[in-house]
């Protein structure tokens, strides 16, 4: 198993902190809004940990750990995490190199749009021709789109919606996974930034989920994910039957009004499938990259799908 990240670490660490959107906080920001869960000198000393952007970049990879670790135990294989352009400026294409190696392959859409992350040509050939392996799978997760709008109120609507302070009133991600999505035809679309419905002791809401469109078993034993603010809607963005199932959807915190909800809409689709064809023989799956992030919790129910995804 392998994860990719889309974006580039120096474009991202490197966005000016003047500016009040698109742009992932600083660690200072993240401390201040989280206080006092960062301030052990693991994360609070300058002389151990970075304060900019580049430090709360570096909490992904921290984050990723748990998820790593328990796909190591299920599989025997360790998962490397690759970066579109590293720290160091290196840049890895998604291509042979990295899908070689592979059976399962995560793509965590985190580039903000601004970055211009674009996928290649030949990126989308080399990921044509992995999809036709019968023993592959592939999870695309294009991050949230919030912002989307033109309309200063409407930006302010979904702010006031998802209520994360770290989150700016636009945040856009995920082109390069969307141009794969493009490419592969793949009739999804990432939207919004969604706060999902939760109860007592802000435990996120049960999905609701079409166990009849999963004969894979991706879904057994999980009843949930984990609790997150603002959550991409994967929009089908076709009408013909059968292109892509819904096999999730999360109820939606209908206390706080946005666009969607007042379209009339109170859950949002969380988890997607599109059954093979044609060329393409192995598994494509769409779910939001922090489902696999320690930030946001996790309970036997998560840990469920992480290994059926790896596992079945």
């Amino acid at each position: 198993m392998s994860i990719y990240v889309s974006w580039s670490y120096p474009a991202e660490a490197g966005r000016d902190t003047a500016e009040l959107d698109n742009r992932f906080s600083t660690m200072t920001e993240v401390r201040r809004v989280a206080w006092p869960a960062y301030e052990d000198p693991q994360w609070s000393d300058p002389y151990r940990f970075q304060q900019g952007i580049a430090g709360s970049l570096e909490l992904f990879f921290w984050a990723w750990v748990p998820f790593q670790d328990f796909v190591e135990e299920v599989t025997g294989h360790p998962v490397p995490v690759y970066q579109r352009i590293d720290q160091a400026g290196f840049f890895t294409p998604l291509d042979e190199r990295v899908l070689d190696d592979t059976d399962v392959l995560f793509v965590f859409g985190l580039d903000h749009a601004v970055t211009e992350q674009e996928a290649r040509p030949g990126e989308i050939e080399a990921l044509r021709a992995f999809l036709a392996r019968e023993d592959a799978r592939i999870v695309l997760g294009p991050h949230h789109d919030v912002g989307a709008s033109d309309d200063p109120t409407v930006r302010e609507m979904e702010y006031r919606h998802h209520g994360d302070p770290l989150v700016p009133r636009q945040q856009r991600f995920a082109t390069y996974v969307r141009d794969l999505m493009r490419g592969l035809g793949v009739p999804v679309m990432n939207r919004y930034g969604l706060r999902p419905a939760t109860r007592e002791g802000n435990q996120i809401v049960p999905l609701s989920t079409v166990r009849d469109l999963d004969p894979k078993g991706w879904l057994d034993g999980v009843t949930n994910f984990n609790f997150h603010m603002h959550l991409p809607h994967y929009d089908v963005t076709t009408d013909a039957p059968g292109a892509v199932h819904v096999l999730a959807r999360q109820p939606i915190d209908m206390s706080r009004p946005h666009p969607f909800t007042e379209a009339g809409n109170t859950e949002f689709n969380m988890f997607l499938s599109m059954p093979s064809g044609g060329d393409r023989a192995a598994d494509l799956l769409l779910a939001d990259s922090t489902i696999f992030s320690s930030l946001f919790g996790g309970d036997e129910s998560l840990r469920n799908f992480w290994r059926n995804l790896v596992s079945k």
